[in-house]
């Protein structure tokens, strides 16, 4: 099997491992009894780790110049934590191990993003042709989580988690590595790239895009399950969401363009605060579970369009590293504020306010991506 297909492989196991945990620990949490703001404050608590863990880890990868044995490290370790995750039910076992999985887990991202990158510049491939596997993966697991909750009960999840974690183990010892860059790694070029105003600003643009990204992915199924919704429809829900992504994943050599990249998140943001501004007004969960077909016009428009604005900034040696950066804002610091703030807003005004506000943020997000692209567009042409 060439490197290619080996890696669209591990993406659609990886991603169904995502799966597992983004979308449904707050409804494990929710089926064990805990309000929304203890199930804020867990998931807030395993977003300050990944604050430390994803950079971490990613420099790591840089610094030993493989992304690969990085990856297996980390599985094997998510692999053991996530089954005991979904055997517990105390609230301080929860925490602890929600801790260890974003420690361990969530580092994977960057670095499975990093690799996609890579490996299909090397073999001269489009990324979304990779990506598009990681869409499946989400969506066909978050579908058969929701049955498996459904009709087997909340501890079929451990058994699941760890069957995944094991084949994706297999899958990844077969990956060649990334193709290490030749240029030498200094702390020099570092500090150049994070010290520069279009970095500082375009990393501003990603959190206020990603915090209602995040809220939604945390409380999307809590929010389903109040309307009356079941833990099917709740899989239902992300494997449309997810199952959206697929095909725009697998176009994107059509439709990303370089220099283009802050014009198309303007877009991704418009329809980011469309489909907030919606869900707030919705009250039948099945129809819920129809708007997240407008996931296809959010995340990974989104996110394909921040990474390949970060690869064209960032300096060729720490791309790992500035992959880790995007990752840690997107999952880390905004995973805190959508889980602390997005829990306390939930519980004290309604999930009907809490879409609401993000549907505002969203728009905020479109008016700042239009700014940004005027400022910067105007430079470059002065340039």
């Amino acid at each position: 099997m060439s490197s290619s297909n080996l890696l669209r492989s591990f993406n659609f196991l990886y991603f169904a491992l995502l799966a597992m945990f983004v979308s449904f620990l707050p409804v494990y949490l929710d089926a064990q009894g805990l309000p929304a703001s203890k199930i804020g404050l867990i998931i807030g608590t395993g977003g300050i780790i990944t604050i430390f863990s994803q950079p971490l880890w990613g420099m790591i990868s840089d610094k030993t110049k493989t992304i690969k044995k990085v990856m297996l490290l980390l599985l094997v370790c998510s692999t053991l934590v996530g089954y005991f995750l979904y055997t517990s039910n105390s609230f301080i076992v929860l925490l602890l191990f929600t801790m260890f999985l974003y420690f361990f887990l969530m580092p994977l991202d960057p670095l499975t993003e990093s690799l996609n990158f890579q490996t299909a510049e090397a073999n001269g491939v489009s990324y979304g042709s990779i990506r598009t596997f990681g869409a499946v993966g989400y969506a066909v697991m978050s579908l058969a989580v929701g049955y498996a909750i459904q009709y087997l009960g909340l501890n079929s999840l451990g058994l699941l988690f760890a069957g995944i974690g094991l084949i994706s183990l297999v899958i990844c010892l077969a990956l060649p590595d990334a193709p290490v860059t030749g240029k030498p790694i200094t702390l020099k070029s570092l500090q150049n790239f994070l010290g520069n105003k279009e970095t500082i600003w375009f990393m501003v643009l990603i959190f206020i895009v990603a915090v209602p990204q995040r809220i939604n992915d945390t409380f999307l199924g809590v929010y389903i399950r109040n309307l009356g919704g079941s833990p099917d429809l709740v899989g239902q829900a992300w494997f449309l969401a997810a199952g959206s992504e697929i095909l725009v994943f697998a176009l994107s050599f059509w439709w990303l363009r370089k220099g283009k990249e802050l014009a198309i998140i303007a877009f991704s943001a418009l329809f980011y605060f469309i489909r907030f501004f919606l869900s707030a007004w919705i009250t039948e969960p099945h129809a819920l579970v129809y708007l997240q077909l407008l996931q296809m016009f959010t995340f990974p428009i989104f996110y394909s369009a921040a990474i390949q604005y970060l690869y064209r900034i960032v300096p060729e040696e720490w791309r790992a590293t500035g992959q880790t950066v995007l990752a840690l804002l997107f999952f880390g610091v905004s995973g805190i504020v959508a889980s602390y703030a997005g829990g306390w807003f939930y519980e004290v005004f309604g999930g009907q306010s809490l879409y609401l506000c993000i549907s505002i943020m969203s728009f905020a997000g479109l008016a700042f991506s239009l700014m940004l692209r005027l400022v910067y567009g105007k430079a470059k042409m002065a340039a």
